[in-house]
């Protein structure tokens, strides 16, 4: 393992104003609207997480992002240029592992490897070693030999491989095993320490938790929410346990701004905050206070309050 974390870095990005942005992306199919108006903008350097259930448009967006499916309205750019003039040229210098994954049967691992080096150019086969002892691959074992989870390191492999200016990963750890998700999350911080972005979509949120700097969270087709995962747990519901030292009011815990559903029993106080803590704070300072938690929310709880809102 500490042979493989000595692979050289990604090269940095060489845009100089977005890594991705998109204005007013609408794809429809047929009478289906699955993107409906997207607005964002990836700055490079920087993991950006792309969050929201099946269906919510993730990988039609991606998708139109590399230029494998045309917009139906909308503007794109990626690392500086139009996909829609340039996708042979961007998808040079992506890394990408798709949501739906196909590899080839009649190759094994390695050859799969050489083939992509042809088309992207030589591949530095140290890195390629050190990636594949890192995700446990066999890379001369016939692909369709391998199961869900060893296709899906592959795909990671031939993303990382060519140390691209962009990262484009859509739920890129799909039947991997934690220990193999723990190696993914480092090669994604060492990725963006060299100046790389990464574009990553995923349904793990505690993944995206651990790895973006910011967040979009997409429902039905548009984003309902978009910020650093710290503004977006910000904005979920907090569970606040207050254990008072003296008899409080009733009707003054009720007049506390935004703290919903609260149950005063003698001197212990359970309730939910949706807002900022202070007028909270400003209550509990007039009180002797025994023990007082505050739950710190994820970005799960964030996730769901979120679709709560916008349902």
């Amino acid at each position: 393992m500490s042979e493989a974390l000595t692979a050289p870095p990604l090269r940095a990005s060489r845009t100089a104003d977005a890594a991705i942005r998109v204005t007013g992306l609408v794809k429809h199919f047929g009478t289906i609207e699955a993107v409906r108006g997207i607005d964002l903008e990836v700055r490079p350097g920087e993991v950006f997480g792309f969050v929201g259930p099946n269906g919510a448009g993730k990988s039609t967006t991606i998708r139109c992002l590399l230029d494998l499916i045309r917009p139906t309205s909308g503007s794109i750019e990626v690392l500086g240029r139009a996909p829609r003039r340039d996708g042979v040229g961007i998808r040079r210098q992506v890394g990408y592992v798709p949501g739906e994954l196909r590899l080839p049967e009649r190759m094994t691992s390695r050859q799969l490897v050489r083939s992509v080096g042809r088309l992207r150019g030589r591949l530095d086969g140290a890195l390629v070693d050190s990636i594949a002892a890192r995700l446990q691959i066999d890379l001369d074992r016939p692909t369709r030999d391998l199961s869900s989870g060893n296709r899906r390191k592959v795909a990671v492999l031939l993303a990382f491989a060519p140390r691209p200016d962009l990262l484009i990963l859509d739920e890129p750890t799909s039947g991997l095993d934690p220990l193999m998700q723990h190696e993914f999350l480092a090669m994604v911080a060492e990725a963006r320490a060299a100046g790389g972005t990464v574009f990553l979509s995923s349904h793990v949120l505690s993944e995206v938790q651990q790895a973006a700097d910011r967040v979009a969270v997409l429902r039905a087709g548009r984003i309902v929410a978009q910020g650093t995962v710290d503004e977006l747990r910000g904005r979920a519901r907090q569970r606040i346990e207050v254990w008072f030292a003296e008899d409080v009011a009733d009707g003054e815990i009720r007049a506390i701004p935004g703290l919903q559903d609260p149950v005063l029993e003698g001197r212990r106080l359970a309730a939910t905050l949706s807002g900022p803590i202070d007028p909270v704070v400003a209550v509990l300072a007039r009180h002797r206070l025994a023990s007082l938690v505050v739950e710190e929310p994820n970005l799960e709880e964030a996730f769901l309050d979120l679709y709560e809102d916008h349902s």
